[in-house]
This record gives C-alpha cells, structure tokens and sequence, in this order.
C-alpha cells in the first residue's frame, strides 16, 4: 500500500484557499500514485478555529467545502479533518473517496489544557471507525487519540494493521522528539504501522512544525517529513497480516474502500534528519512571523534597530524570513545614544542590505519635557523621562506603519517581558513581538548561531559583546535594575514555565536574593503582558494561552 502525507499550511477562516491547498495536495499524491492521503487535523477550516466553531454559518460552509473536496476524489482516498455536525459539534476525520463523503469519524479524546479548548466547542465521540483497503484494515484517529494509549489499543483489538492519524499539533522546542519516542510506543505496544501527518505553518502565536512520519510495526522511523515547510511524504508499507476471525467490537464501524493499486515501482522513502535545538528555534521565528505578515495582508515591516543585541537579532530574523526588500530598520537615537550603539545600527542594516533610516528624537524629547515642565516642576528625573523617550520611539514606528502600512515588529525578549523590564506604549508597542517566548541569554545563542550560519557577521560582533542597555539614561545597564541575565533566566524558567515555587527555588539552591527580586518583578508585572502584541510561541508556558495569571491577584509564592 502506497500512503501519502500532506503536511500542508492552512489558514483559519480561509475556506477557499484551504480547499485550493487540500486539492492540490490531493492531485500530488494522486501523481504519485498513493493509495491514501492524509491531511491535517481541521485542514477544511485551518486550526484553531476557535469561536468561529460558533458561528452556524462558518460550520455550514466547511460542510459545502468538505463536499466540493470529496468531489474531486476519485482514483484515491483522502482523509481530511473538518468540524461536523450531527446531534453535537465534532472535530472529525472525513473520508472522501470516489467523489463523495464515505465516512466520518469523530474524534475521541478533546484536550483541554494549555492552548487547547476544545472542549468549549467540541463533543467527544466514543465510535471506533476502521477503513478496509483490500486485505488491510486501517483505524483512524485524529490528535489526541495518539496521544493516549486507549484508542490506538481499542483499534488493534478490533484488528487495525495501520493506525492513521490526522494532527495539528503545536511547536514547541524538540516538540518533534517527543511525538516521536510516543507514537513509536504506541506502534510497538500494538503491533501497528502508525502514520501520523501534522499541519505545518503559523496561526497567530502558534506553530505547528509539521515532522509527519511513518513507524513500522516495531517502531522504527520509515519515512519523516521536514520540520517547518509543506511537504508531501510518500512511503509504500506492507502491514503484517493479522487474524480476521476476530469479531468486529459493537462500538466500530469497517467501511470498505476499495482495494490498493499494484505498483510497479517502490518509492524509497525520505527520512527528513532532526534538527538541533536552536536550529529549530530559528525556523519556528522565521515561519512564525513570516505566516504571521502574509496571512494577516501585511507586505512590510519595520524594525526599531538601536545597536543592541534584541533589535539586531529581530532584523536579522525578519531579513531571513521575509527578505530584506521587505524590511526597514530605523534608528532613533536620543542624547544618551553613543556613538558606538549608533554605528553598530547603521553596519547592522547594511550588513542585511535593508532599508534604513535614522529618525534622532532628542527635538521631541526636549518638545514634550518642556510641556510637562509646570507639571514635573521640582521633581527629579526618574523613570518617567527614561519612558518618555521609549514611548516617542513607539510613536515615530506608529505612524511610518500608518502612513506605508508596515507592521510593527517589537524586539523585546521574555526575561524582560517577565520581569517588565519594558515600556508600555513604548519599546512594547507593535503588532507583532517576534520574541516574546526568547530568553534573554537565547537572543545571545541564536546570534551567535545566524552568524555561524551564514559564515560571516550578520550581527556585528561588538553588537553581541556588547553589555545590554536601554540607553535610555547616561551610562546605563540593565544589570542597574536587574540580576544578570544568567542567573535570572534560570529563575524565570523554573518559575515561569515549571510553576516552581520561590520557597522551591531557594531550598534548590537558586540565590535567594536573585528568586525574590525575579518573582516579585513576575507578579507584579501581568498588567503589561496583557497588553503586549502576539508572538511566536517556543516553549509550553508561553506567556498568553498557556500562561493565564490574574492581573488583580495577591498570592505571593
């Protein structure tokens, strides 16, 4: 038997692109004479929908869609996730073969944690669905099911040779392994070949990094599909011949579909190699904010670029992703800029061939001190003229993104973004805040890693040598107002993304000093974070969807 698996790039809402995308995909592994084809989880409507699941209207349509799609399949069969409706809402699996809708399976296990919510929409179902392809049976699933070792063993009971499971599983660092070192459990316990084809691309925050694969029966990888660009895996499978005596359970439907065609060639099949950690990390930026830019209509963007090492690794990202036509840079420095922070921004630009500009901002700063002269009137200068020019740089990127409808990138990072260490309508204001989920001693990592890449210095060495500052006062570090990044990292990761106690962290032999001044900074800083623009989602407790803390709260631990 000859599968497919189309790791395709949907986008929600888009029902006509995503049905445009599904066909083609469809008509590839058509060509190369596939059996079956799997698509994506919700490929008809993109994934998540979320409340427009709520709207009747938007479900009819993926119905008519689904139709339109089923047409289109004679000669194969396709399996394709969309939402349907019968007695309740489901996230289901349709099979589509010989120009119609043959069955629907529904999915069983809805997840309800971290970014997921499908329990708000979704009904679960408790059915087994299996396929007959000539002498093989096929046990479908969709995401979850695989995930939990109940559906896949009910399908080898009621004879399942192949598993089939249809995802749109989100990214997050070395996601890939994990999948992998479960499905390949998952076949071994049950003696099954298990295809498993995830949806590939970015939607909002979320990264779904594709990495379909095949497992033989013992768990070994026969064919893996790259990480993070559309694909179409192709592998020819001989599932092992098991007991057909055995009675089908009450609670599962076979539906015949024909028998595999006799191939007259063998396809040897891609095994896409794994990617290390930061490599991994860079193409989830990349993708992210490039699906981020093109779903959303946005032709260019505009980076404030200040010589330090967040605004350079944000520019140098954008160029990759986007290409440098697509790119400004803009330098806006102030009286406390030096001289080297304002070289190092100009070899930045030209080093990625971008569009630059140098906006000085010491005019307006003095402009609106004087306006606030009465009211600041025998006060000293404190955090409020800092912000001050901070805000006037967010008000300069605002109105070239108004004026030429560029999309505003912002460039701080999550050790800063934890603590608060930004400003508010200030280097925080944007549409987009490409590494909102980066530690701080990251940025300095993928750095050094982009530069190792291309073999030359995208990023100016003296930009990554450079003690990090918001120049934002004469002679200032950020070491002034907190722990070196270092120490305070390993803090908010333990925190943050592991909910770690500070009483925790301090018996654990983390600095007490550096735990009490980071967890106080965390929780006092929520207020900001729910206000700050979307960004790519890195780890499993990204600030957002996974991590939903009150802002009026007065637990302290």
């Amino acid at each position: 038997m000859r599968l497919a698996l189309a790791q395709i790039d949907t986008t929600v809402g888009d029902l006509d692109g995503n049905r445009e995308r599904i066909l083609e995909a469809i008509g590839e592994a058509k060509g190369a004479g596939a059996d079956l084809v799997l698509l994506p989880e919700l490929a008809v409507t993109g994934y998540p929908p979320e409340d427009l699941l709520l709207r009747p209207g938007f479900v009819r349509a993926a119905a008519a869609s689904l139709r339109s799609i089923a047409e289109d399949t004679h000669g194969i069969v396709a399996l394709v996730g969309v939402p349907h409706l019968d007695t309740d809402l489901r996230n289901a699996c349709a099979v589509c073969a010989d120009g119609a809708v043959k069955a629907i399976y529904r999915k069983r296990l809805l997840p309800n944690y971290g970014v997921f919510d499908e329990d708000r929409y979704f009904a679960a179902a408790h059915h087994l669905t299996l396929l007959e392809l000539g002498e093989t049976l096929i046990g479908l699933t969709v995401c979850e099911d695989l995930w939990e070792p109940g559906p896949a063993t009910d399908l080898a009971l009621a004879g399942a040779q192949v598993i089939a499971n249809i995802s749109a599983s989100p990214f997050h660092l070395c996601r890939d392994r994990e999948r992998e070192e479960i499905f390949a459990t998952r076949a071994r316990d049950n003696s099954c070949i298990v295809a498993f084809c995830n949806a590939v691309g970015g939607q909002d925050e979320l990264i779904f990094d594709g990495h379909s694969l095949v497992l033989d029966e013992d768990g070994n990888v026969l064919a893996r599909a790259p990480g993070f660009e559309e694909a179409l895996l192709v592998v020819d499978i001989e599932p092992a011949v098991t007991a057909r005596e055995r009675p089908t359970p009450p609670d599962a439907t076979v539906v015949p579909i024909g028998s595999p065609r006799e191939q007259s060639d063998r396809i040897e099949p891609v095994v896409a190699p794994e990617l290390a950690e930061l490599e991994q990390m860079r193409l989830a930026l990349e993708l992210g904010l490039h699906d981020y830019v093109d779903k959303n209509g946005f032709g260019e963007i505009v980076v404030s670029i200040s010589g330090g090492i967040d605004s350079a690794l944000t520019a140098a990202l954008a160029v990759e992703s986007l290409g440098a036509e697509r790119v400004h840079c803009v330098s806006m420095p102030s009286r406390f800029s030096s001289p080297e922070t304002q070289r190092d921004a100009r070899l930045l630009a030209e080093s990625l061939g971008t569009d630059f500009r140098e906006l000085p901002i010491d005019e307006v700063v003095t402009s609106a001190e004087a306006t606030l002269s009465e009211s600041f009137a025998g006060l000293e200068r404190d955090l409020a003229e800092e912000n001050l020019q901070a805000r006037i740089r967010g008000l300069l990127l605002m109105a070239l993104s108004n004026k030429f409808g560029w999309l505003v990138v912002t460039t701080g990072n999550k050790s800063e973004l934890s603590v608060g260490y930004a400003t508010l309508y200030g280097d925080m204001a944007g549409g987009f805040a490409l590494l909102k989920d980066v530690f701080k001693t990251d940025v300095f990592r993928l750095a050094r890693h982009l530069n190792e890449r291309a073999g030359k210095e995208l990023i100016p060495q003296t930009i990554i040598d450079r003690a990090p500052s918001a120049e934002l006062r004469e002679n200032q570090l950020d070491e002034d107002s907190l722990p070196p990044y270092s120490a305070l990292d390993r803090v908010l990761e333990a925190y943050v993304e592991q909910d770690r106690t500070a009483e925790e962290l301090s018996s654990d032999g983390f600095d007490p000093e550096v735990v009490e001044r980071a967890v106080a900074l965390i929780d006092r800083a929520e207020y900001k974070r729910r206000q700050a623009p979307p960004g790519v989602r890195l780890t499993p407790k990204a600030f957002g969807r996974d991590r939903r803390t009150p802002i009026t709260n007065r637990w302290r631990g």
